[in-house]
């Protein structure tokens, strides 16, 4: 995948060479509900981003400073990260489930001088009011009134957003993605989502996630087609109305979505209106959840596995043939191998289990670990990067998982640290030791339970130990389950031993 020579902006390639080519045509659809949608045309949004990005420049800000943006599924969120992106700062997409504990620590580790609050309370203003705040009236405002910017010339590897995920620390660390990256993402477009400018494409998640981000607005934006977000209240049967409405011709949510939406929405043929196929990523799609969703609406799911550092780069496609339990195979015009896990940078033949690598060359590829040059350096095996899963090629090219090769736990598509839970628990007085750890409660359903040794003479009751969990950590990070036991079981090392951890019922 060849870069473009010279200056590279995301945001113009998305929104501005989109204005001169389609300006009159709709490029964001947000959903307040299936009967209250609001729209806006390239053209549009571009001079929104331009305006605002001139305020962001009038308020100081300057190349390369990062912006966080913790605000809800609206256009306010979408403009204000294209526009940190026009003026060449990093936008830092912040989920609003984090606790403001968590959103200050990733801002301190970020050194964001800049935030986006959305409809902030005034409470929380005050919380970062030592970085230059902009809610949602602000936003709003200066997208109408702000001094229109040029897109700044950007190389493609200049710094564009910076996202947050666990890792094998206690604390989140930082995914630096370059200009580049909305080039590394066009084999998805084919390769997965069977994307084009006459699609519309309804992304079921919130925007500070990568698979949101990307599925939901980028690709749609850089293909000139049609994303949609949906603004309301979460309810898993308003999803066949709100498809209808949109008029979506492709659905991307995790698999639990498709669960719920099974249970609850009927997706019958009648009341999907233009739905061409869904597309799925975040959790393994279960083989029979494939085959109930194909009888009940007459689609296919097309499954992905990626990552916030590469985004997906294995996944089924239209008009191949989809190998349940499988998520596919290596887009077109990826370097993707199976390397031994004990080492070795030569490729396993098919039918042997190593560790999923793609190439450094990857423009998809993130540019770095925010700050984290041990972390990056272990991440690489020569000119390989390793992202911790467990997989085997077999004759055809297909990969199947394997598991992961650490203690990273998936909750609901979000990685999680076990660390990370274990240092909030670790602090409540009432506990001696703890581990955490990914426990299966049903076939393709798993929680994050805690195990904990209480400290002598001590009673902890769960709901304790579960509220002090939800007033440090985001929703998606807490356990589910809190089980009590009288010892943990270590290695002779010292760290512990998480599969020798119970079961749960």
């Amino acid at each position: 995948m060849p870069l473009p020579a010279g200056s590279f902006n995301l945001a113009w390639h998305c929104l501005g060479r989109q204005a001169q080519m389609r300006g009159g045509k709709i490029a964001l659809i947000i959903a307040d509900s299936p009967d209250a949608l609001r729209s806006w045309t390239y053209a549009e949004l571009d001079a929104k981003v331009r305006r605002l990005a001139g305020g962001f420049l009038a308020s100081g800000l300057k190349k390369g400073d990062r912006v966080m943006i913790r605000a809800a599924n609206d256009v306010e969120a979408v403009i204000a990260i294209f526009a940190t992106a026009a003026i060449g700062c990093v936008a830092q997409p912040a989920s609003l489930m984090l606790t403001a504990e968590e959103a200050l620590a990733v801002a301190a580790d970020s050194g964001a001088s800049a935030i986006v609050l959305g409809d902030a309370e005034p409470a929380e203003r005050a919380l970062f009011g030592h970085m230059r705040v902009f809610d949602g009236a602000d936003v709003a405002r200066l997208a109408q009134e702000g001094p229109p910017a040029e897109y700044a010339e950007t190389a493609p590897d200049d710094p564009v957003y910076l996202v947050y995920t666990s890792g094998s620390t206690a604390e989140p660390k930082g995914v630096l993605h370059g200009h580049r990256v909305v080039i590394g993402r066009e084999p998805m477009a084919d390769g997965w989502l069977g994307l084009d400018e006459d699609d519309v494409v309804l992304h079921a998640g919130n925007i500070n996630w990568t698979y949101t981000l990307g599925v939901g607005v980028l690709d749609p934006f850089a293909r000139g087609a049609t994303g949609a977000l949906y603004a309301g209240p979460r309810d898993p049967a308003i999803w066949p109305r709100l498809i209808e409405a949109t008029g979506a011709t492709i659905f991307a949510a995790v698999p639990s979505v498709y669960r719920q939406l099974l249970k609850y929405g009927d997706p019958s043929p009648q009341r999907l209106g233009r739905l061409r196929h869904g597309v799925t990523a975040g959790e393994a799609l279960p083989p029979d959840l494939l085959t109930h969703w194909r009888e009940a609406s007459g689609t296919w799911l097309y499954e992905a596995l990626g990552m916030s550092e590469i985004s997906t780069y294995i996944s089924s496609r239209p008009g191949e043939a989809i190998r349940p339990g499988s998520p596919g195979r290596p887009q077109r015009g990826r370097r993707v191998a199976a390397l031994a896990v004990e080492g070795g940078t030569d490729p396993l033949p098919p039918g042997e289990v190593g560790l999923l690598a793609v190439h450094r060359s990857d423009p998809g590829l993130m540019l770095g670990y925010w700050n984290r040059p041990e972390e990056e350096a272990a991440a690489y095996r020569g000119e390989w990067f390793l992202g911790g899963d467990l997989a085997e090629f077999d004759a055809d090219g297909y990969v199947w998982h394997r598991g992961r090769n650490n203690d990273i736990m998936n909750a609901f598509g979000y990685r999680v640290s076990p660390l990370e839970v274990e240092k909030v628990l670790a602090t409540h007085p009432d506990v001696a030791d703890v581990a955490v750890t990914e426990r299966k409660v049903s076939e393709d359903v798993s929680v994050i339970a805690a195990f904990v040794v209480p400290k002598p003479e001590t009673a902890p009751a769960e709901a304790a130990l579960l509220a002090h969990c939800a007033a440090h950590l985001a929703v998606y990070k807490r356990p589910r389950k809190i089980v009590f036991v009288n010892e943990i079981a270590h290695t002779p090392n010292g760290k512990v031993s998480r599969r020798l951890l119970p079961q749960i019922s």
